[in-house]
């Protein structure tokens, strides 16, 4: 029964989540390592980059078989400021296609995405993922393969870093979201330990003197 309640608990944490407030539901979140690059200007040269874990949250609005929208987020736990935005609908998505000669359709798109993800973290040594961030709110995520021989670029994504009220309310939510589940995770310890006492006290006096 704890458990049961503790499950739905954090189901309701979630339901907080500023992420999903306009509609969009998560498809993927998981931490993926990114290399992090930083860039004067547009055309100018790149700096070397760092390897980060970074978080990346997949979000649709509507069907799977026909999404309305796709958004990608990206936060980092290391810097939580840290907040940047791929917003695609089908119209701006046929403009990216035929920029980057895809060849997936738009109600594809998601799980191309998740599938390319997830071979990053998989496989870190032949597929990458570059992230670009210039000194304006601009940034670029290209997912690379390395072909031995060469290096590929499959596909690039264009981000924006988010606005600063929406990096506030992804903080407090992650703050509050994160002191939530401490509260949840020490009413649940008690349960185990008046559990045990009532079952095995001796028991009890050896776990806690460890």
């Amino acid at each position: 029964m704890a458990t049961e309640l503790q499950t739905c608990d954090f189901g309701a944490i979630e339901e907080m989540d500023p992420s999903i407030a306009d509609g969009f539901r998560v498809i993927y979140d998981r931490e993926v390592p990114f290399e992090l690059r930083v860039q004067e200007s547009a055309d100018g040269p790149q700096q070397v980059g760092t390897l980060e874990a970074i978080k990346v949250k997949v979000l649709m609005l509507g069907d799977d078989a026909a999404p309305q929208s796709v958004r990608v987020e990206l936060s980092s736990e290391a810097d939580l400021f840290f907040h940047y935005t791929h917003s695609i609908d089908d119209a701006s998505f046929q403009v990216m296609q035929e920029e980057q000669k895809l060849m997936v359709e738009f109600q594809d798109y998601p799980n191309v995405l998740i599938r390319m993800l997830n071979n990053c973290i998989k496989e870190p040594h032949s597929h990458l993922v570059v992230f670009v961030m210039q000194h304006d709110v601009n940034a670029r995520l290209d997912f690379i393969q390395n072909m031995e021989y060469k290096f590929v670029e499959l596909m690039s994504l264009q981000y924006t870093r988010s606005a600063e009220d929406i990096v506030q309310h992804q903080i407090t939510y992650r703050y509050n979201a994160m002191k939530s589940r401490l509260a949840l995770m020490q009413a649940r310890l008690q349960e185990v330990n008046n559990l045990v006492k009532l079952k095995n006290p001796s028991l009890l006096l050896q776990l806690q003197s460890r």
